[in-house]
């Protein structure tokens, strides 16, 4: 089976379906094919260079490498950029952060892909809201809507988990979203730590 499954019309259906980043399971239900042949495949592809891959069980094409914020979404799954390096993006901070920050509602994890660090920090279910699928390049990626952004950073230095940076404006955030988003947190003293940076 190993022998039929032909890398360059893998890879050209591949690219038709735009997936850059991929895992075995996807290969598997695409081609229709054993997981012995579909890791034989991957194993000579990723020898030869014409795969890349980001950590156990996620590739990428090697000719064209998916954008950081792409490559957040798939790392950890629940997961939606956000925090600083949403808050950068929006131009809420002044600086561009290092690590590629993101929120799940699995465990608190970190990644460090091709030298770039992901992070990924808990959130309880009912707070997993507030974001939406952005085009980035001609890239879909979920990512934090600015106020949920924020909040999800105040929230989790409530928590002493993290800490808000020094330099921070608020002034294009949009209140009302804010104080309806606050309430997916389910604490009774967000509002009241929000109120201080109005």
């Amino acid at each position: 089976m190993a022998k039929q499954l032909n890398w360059a019309k893998v890879e050209q259906t591949l690219r038709e379906k735009g997936m850059m980043l991929f895992t075995p399971q996807d290969l598997r239900h695409l081609l229709n094919a054993s997981e012995v042949s579909i890791r034989f495949l991957l194993t000579r592809a990723h020898k030869r260079g014409d795969v890349a891959k980001l950590r156990r069980g996620l590739y990428a094409l090697s000719y064209r490498t998916p954008s950081e914020l792409a490559i957040a979404n798939a790392l950890l799954k629940p997961s939606y950029v956000s925090l600083y390096y949403a808050m950068a993006y929006y131009s809420l901070i002044p600086e561009a952060t290092y690590q590629v920050t993101s929120v799940t509602t699995r465990t608190t994890r970190r990644f460090v892909v091709a030298g770039r660090e992901y992070v990924y920090h808990h959130l309880k279910p009912r707070a997993f809201a507030g974001y939406r699928p952005e085009r980035v390049g001609d890239q879909i990626v979920l990512i934090a809507e600015p106020e949920k952004a924020f909040l999800d950073a105040l929230y989790l230095a409530m928590l002493r988990r993290t800490s808000l940076p020094e330099r921070l404006n608020t002034s294009t955030l949009d209140w009302k979203r804010l104080r309806e988003l606050s309430l997916v947190y389910g604490r009774e003293d967000m509002l009241a730590a929000l109120q201080e940076y109005r």
